[in-house]
């Protein structure tokens, strides 16, 4: 039977985290893999409620208390090093615990296990839950990874990835900046399973505009090199267009491609192996709770 760890890095929200494990001890019922949940608490200042449910059809839960808070990623990031290293798996599902990883598509998941038992499979988004204004938002970012790295990134953390992709992740630094990035980077050859991005159960989504940017950002700089070779490509092929009638205007995209390129490689100074490797120094204790 295939060990299945399901991966959910959390701030505070814990009403959100109940909520999210009862529906995922639901939904993963005759489903033929064995199910255990990881939780990462980053470092939350709210105090960690009891967990007191009834998930008969989850192994167990670990909650691992971080000392300092590191961010979504990084969460991730310590999680995959710490379950590589020491736990018995076969497979990792890395799930935001808010409801808008939708725990009714895990099925989707194990089925296509099936077919796919080597590949990281992602949840390629077919439908988003927020405003138009985030959706064309979030348009124009994929639009942008894609003509700048070649890369076309439709997917989140919402993914499971076999342990050989695993020892890729926490191998390669960019894992500790973008979790889409690295994942891209490592595994060219992926499944594919489609995903709805669902409502938070509680509260407002923590995705804003300004997070969305440093998260576009973030994924870009894992392909620093394409992002300078097309740049490079672009600025010459326009400059020659244009070098005949050079107003201020026209000068426009010239300074948001050389913007674009400073921040990818400002941003891309967050990827560090070093912090990586040292993540699991960041632990306080571990709560290993049984069901």
């Amino acid at each position: 039977m295939k060990k299945i760890k399901i991966l959910i890095p959390v701030f505070n929200d814990w009403q959100s985290l109940f909520k999210f494990l009862e529906n995922i001890n639901n939904e993963v019922l005759n489903l033929d893999a064995e199910f255990s949940i990881i939780v990462v608490n980053d470092a939350s200042t709210e105090v960690t409620p009891e967990i007191n449910l009834n998930l008969n059809n989850i192994k167990f839960i670990q909650v691992i208390n971080m000392k300092e808070n590191r961010g979504h990623a990084r969460c991730i990031a310590a999680g995959l090093k710490y379950i590589f290293e020491n736990e018995e798996f076969d497979y990792v599902i890395p799930m935001d615990g808010d409801g808008e990883d939708r725990p009714e598509e895990i099925r989707d998941f194990i089925d296509s296990l099936n077919y796919n038992p080597d590949k990281a499979i992602v949840g390629e988004r077919i439908k988003r839950s927020e405003g138009m204004f985030f959706k064309f938002s979030y348009f124009v970012h994929k639009i942008i990874t894609f003509t700048f790295t070649g890369e076309s990134i439709k997917y989140g953390n919402y993914t499971c990835l076999p342990k050989s992709i695993v020892e890729k992740m926490i191998n390669e630094k960019a894992t500790w900046s973008s979790f889409s990035g690295s994942l891209a980077k490592v595994a060219k050859d992926r499944a594919i399973v489609s995903s709805e991005r669902g409502t938070r159960y509680f509260g407002p989504s923590k995705m804003s505009f300004k997070n969305l940017i440093v998260h576009s950002l973030s994924i870009i700089s894992v392909f620093k090199i394409n992002v300078l070779i097309r740049s490079i490509l672009f600025l010459l092929v326009y400059m020659f267009l244009i070098h005949q009638n050079i107003t201020a205007i026209m000068l426009t995209p010239i300074i948001l491609v050389v913007a674009l390129i400073a921040s990818v490689l400002i941003v891309s100074e967050r990827e560090n192996l070093d912090e990586q490797n040292n993540s699991l120094s960041n632990i306080l204790n571990i709560e290993k709770i049984k069901l």
